[in-house]
């Protein structure tokens, strides 16, 4: 199965993209995209329909504050998916470089180099994008403006690297069965997750699908977490015992090609602030939905890294929690 025709699409859209300027952005992104192409962003974007309001509300204010934009992927793959909804996907993840030049969403401008950690999910049909997810760590870009959203962090966020082997570009297509192979191993994972009490300890269920030496690359706000034991420590065991009443919602993508998969959910989880997760003080009762990217590397039998996006924005805007109203405009 090629995925070329779908990867020189995207590929081209953004080759396109990363020229734009504030005042001909829409036409841009108009030029590959549906008329009724369905763009999900993350807080305070959320969905907008067409070229005009994806750019109304994303990126011409995020090119009047950036300036001088390099995209850098690390990882570009591609892969039908494998749920009901179906649709060949066309998946990136990197940083969009530049200069801090002016505000954005209230985050002050730096005049430094800035980073804005993203990953996006494209669906294409014919010789048009009609669905994208484009997920971005704003608490991130708010620490490298000396602003600290989260201050109980759990592990330490970095600019985080690509993959270890710096094999993550798939701009060939890649054998079939190396893409079989990640998306059940994924799919075992998840599967584990959803059955984890009948697993003696975390360690046991985690050593099932992941290297001991794994790396969880978590957003802002968790941070990134190296070997099982300190992912149970950094991450997991937080997430388990101050969130409640888990509700798995499924998946809106799930993709893989090579040794490279993910998914993507619009939400993937609602749960329930029972403890102070991300330093929040939860009531016990509000619930609030998770919308998150997971995208892995696998190496050999199990897998060896992941990055994480989640939108913490919308989640602790759900509790009553709005962390961009404090900032200035």
């Amino acid at each position: 199965m090629s995925f070329q025709t779908e990867k020189a699409l995207v590929l081209a859209h953004h080759a396109a993209l990363d020229r734009a300027r504030p005042d001909d952005v829409a036409d841009i992104l108009a030029a590959r995209t549906s008329p009724d192409w369905l763009w999900r962003g993350m807080h305070p974007f959320h969905e907008q329909r067409g070229a005009d309001a994806v750019a109304r509300s994303f990126w011409t204010p995020f090119l009047r504050a950036m300036s001088a934009i390099q995209r850098r992927p690390d990882i570009f793959f591609a892969g039908r998916n494998e749920l009901a909804a179906g649709g060949v996907w066309v998946v990136q993840m990197g940083h969009l470089m530049g200069l801090l030049d002016a505000p954005f969403l209230g985050i002050p401008p730096t005049y430094r180099i800035a980073m804005l950690r993203y990953a996006e999910f494209n669906r294409v049909e014919g010789d048009r994008i009609v669905e994208t997810a484009f997920f971005c760590d704003l608490p991130h870009l708010m620490r490298q403006a000396s602003l600290d959203p989260f201050p109980e962090q759990t592990a330490q966020h970095l600019v985080q690297p690509g993959p270890r082997m710096h094999d993550g570009l798939l701009l060939a297509d890649a054998d079939p069965a190396e893409g079989a192979a990640t998306l059940a191993l994924i799919e075992t994972m998840i599967g584990d997750i959803d059955s984890r009490e009948r697993f003696a300890a975390p360690e046991v269920e985690l050593a099932r699908s992941w290297h001991d030496d794994m790396i969880w690359w978590g957003p802002e706000g968790i941070g990134a977490t190296y070997t099982i034991p300190r992912y149970i420590a950094q991450h997991q065991r937080p997430f388990r015992e101050e969130l409640s009443d888990r509700a798995f919602n499924g998946h809106v993508a799930r993709v893989a090609e090579g040794n490279y998969g993910g998914f993507f959910g619009w939400p993937n989880l609602t749960l329930t602030n029972a403890g102070r997760y991300l330093g929040v003080n939860g009531d016990g009762t509000t619930r609030a939905d998770m919308r998150v990217v997971d995208l892995y590397r696998r190496e050999g039998d199990k897998l060896a890294e992941n990055w994480i996006f989640i939108d913490l924005l919308h989640f602790l805007n759900m509790q009553g929690v709005d962390v961009l109203a404090g900032l200035s405009p």
